[in-house]
């Protein structure tokens, strides 16, 4: 029987969905899909069950890699502000071009809101929005570098769901629109192959 599959008693996922806090002390669930393990009764949005593991104690998921959750800090643990925000940090730069809004992020980090914008600007010194847009700028910069890819194509690709915003966004913050971008960029690789030949 392969253990990430859910085999566990119907009783403990019934528990999982109505957040029934009398199975606190029975057990603890991860979600692999996420890495963070609760009580049964943490409020946060219910897993698919294929994706849910069931551990007797912290002790034996904290072996499996799994993160206390910020939300119901099972077992009385807790996660380190500075290290909730960089895993939060690590999710975004891997699904940086996802639609992300500041609640998905707190529902997948088993955060508030509140409480992930304010520990996030505190320890990166910007807010998560801010910290995305940079992420997907830098990744749009890469593609104009070195794509021929059309400009609407690269701000869908690297996770802006409109165009305009995404050419007024980069020109507000790089002082150039996409393509007047590329095209100094073209041509200063010119140049500078220019010079190495002669």
């Amino acid at each position: 029987m392969n253990p990430t599959k859910a085999d566990f008693p119907n009783e403990y996922w019934k528990a999982i969905i109505d957040c029934d806090t009398a199975y606190d002390d029975h057990f603890l669930y991860g979600v692999i899909t996420t890495g963070i393990f609760c009580r049964p009764s943490c409020k946060s949005r219910v897993p698919n069950k294929e994706n849910v593991r069931i551990f007797k104690n912290a002790m034996m998921a904290l072996e499996e890699d799994f993160r206390p959750c910020k939300r119901c800090k099972p077992e009385g643990l807790n996660l380190p502000t500075e290290e909730w925000v960089e895993q939060i940090a690590e999710w975004i730069d891997t699904h940086y071009s996802e639609p992300l809004t500041l609640n998905k992020l707190a529902d997948i980090s088993h955060g508030s809101p509140y409480h992930l914008q304010r520990s996030f600007k505190r320890v990166k010194g910007i807010s998560p929005t801010e910290y995305i847009q940079r992420l997907r700028l830098e990744k749009a910069t890469r593609l104009l570098e070195n794509s021929e890819q059309p400009i609407t194509e690269i701000g869908l690709a690297v996770g802006f769901s409109s165009t305009p915003y995404f050419m007024t966004l980069f020109k507000s913050k790089m002082g150039n629109s996409p393509s007047g971008y590329r095209k100094a960029y073209l041509k200063t690789q010119a140049l500078e192959r220019e010079e190495f030949e002669e």
